[in-house]
């Protein structure tokens, strides 16, 4: 389970990016966060990933407490943590068997991996992660052909291929065409219910998280706004986090 205990994050200039923000994503659950711009979303997982230092509050895994970790010991906790974004960043050169095998690297210290290259067994298991998400008729196809869409997929492929115990996901349809957005959603709803991930989504598509989420959580002005399953989370409550941007 990921558990966000009191996290929050205070800039030197005093701004308050988040404030004593609470959440809890178990697995087998797909949790989607909604606020406007500046809500602090992307902050939220930033410091979940421990790219930003929070101020104070604490961000579990399992038993594992992240939040004092540093050094080897945050980069191995992390592992069990993967990240997707907007843009799927793959190695437009190489193949889709490859950009997905990348993901296991983590797990890899020798000279030849070092260099870039790719552990054969790692390679063999990257065309099951592509199963995952329907692409192993694309296996050797280079990256750089794929749609939008296709590298989306890719991407979680690889993040699959870090073996985590929670996925994170940063506006990861915001380049997409709708029915690819709607694609990319619903397969990150399967994961979480048949690989008993803890999927941690942030959108700005509320119908989106209408359609998808277990879970919603309303984040305005750093502060958690609601949390509550997707069928008790009403229009005016979504409505209310996005007039704050106006206020």
């Amino acid at each position: 389970m990921l558990s966000v205990r009191h996290l929050t994050l205070r800039y030197p200039n005093g701004t308050c990016a988040l404030a004593d923000f609470s959440l809890q994503v178990k697995p087998g659950e797909l949790v989607i966060v909604l606020g406007g711009n500046g809500s602090g979303k992307t902050t939220l997982l930033r410091c979940i990933t421990r790219t930003l230092a929070p101020t104070a509050g604490e961000v579990w895994l399992n038993d594992t407490n992240l939040t004092p970790l540093t050094g080897d010991k945050l980069r191995r906790a992390r592992l069990a943590l993967a990240m997707i974004s907007q843009h799927a960043s793959l190695v437009r050169r190489s193949s889709v068997l490859a950009n997905v095998a990348t993901g296991a690297l983590g797990r890899h210290f020798t000279p030849w991996t070092a260099i870039g290259g790719l552990p054969a067994a790692e390679l063999s298991a990257a065309y099951g992660y592509l199963d995952e998400v329907g692409l192993t008729h694309l296996a050797q196809q280079r990256a750089g052909t794929l749609s939008g869409g296709q590298a989306q997929r890719v991407a979680i492929a690889r993040a699959l291929a870090q073996k985590p115990k929670a996925l994170l996901a940063d506006e990861p349809v915001a380049s997409l065409d709708p029915e690819a957005a709607e694609d990319i959603m619903r397969l990150l709803r399967r994961l979480a219910v048949e690989e008993n991930l803890a999927v941690l989504c942030v959108l700005h598509q509320v119908e989106l998280a209408y359609a998808y989420a277990h879970r919603v959580v309303g984040i305005r002005d750093g502060r958690v706004e609601f949390d509550l399953p997707r069928a008790d989370v009403s229009r005016d409550a979504v409505k209310r986090l996005y007039m704050s941007e106006a206020a």
